[in-house]
């Protein structure tokens, strides 16, 4: 198997908080499709943006697993923030997509989607495995390679 490669960048991020986010995101997701939701999708599509383009500190998904890493005492452990961020606008591009296909009514195809967006959150909850580290070293990095 290739060795993987994943964006790389001089901040970095305390591993804990990411996991955190992925759990609240599988909740999201799940909650979403229980109230069968444009809004909730919509909302996660925000949050998504919000920690892929811009600062996760106003990111609610974020704060919150930032409050929750602290009452949980989780001790720290810091990752490169680059593959963190590259996931996350793979998560705005999931979200958003299943915020389009509910408006548009194909609640078949938008449940798919969710369920990927569910299981890449499930590796990174409970395995800590990037699927974004994987899509970047086989979608993105050959297109860039000379």
């Amino acid at each position: 198997m290739k060795q993987l490669i994943c964006p790389v960048s001089n901040e970095q991020i305390n591993e804990r908080v990411t996991r955190l986010n992925a759990i609240l995101t599988i909740v999201v997701v799940a909650t979403g499709f229980v109230f069968e939701s444009v809004i909730i999708f919509a909302l996660l599509s925000a949050d998504f943006y919000t920690r892929g383009f811009s600062n996760a500190r106003y990111s609610p998904i974020s704060y919150l697993s930032y409050r929750m890493a602290n009452a949980l005492n989780l001790e720290k452990k810091v990752i490169d923030k680059a593959p963190k961020v590259f996931a996350a606008r793979l998560g705005f591009l999931i979200s958003l997509a299943i915020t389009i296909f509910l408006m548009i009514q194909l609640n078949t195809v938008a449940l798919v989607i969710g369920g990927i967006l569910a299981f890449f959150a499930t590796l990174e909850f409970a395995l800590a495995i990037c699927m974004g580290c994987i899509i970047y070293t086989y979608l993105v990095l050959p297109f860039y390679k000379q």
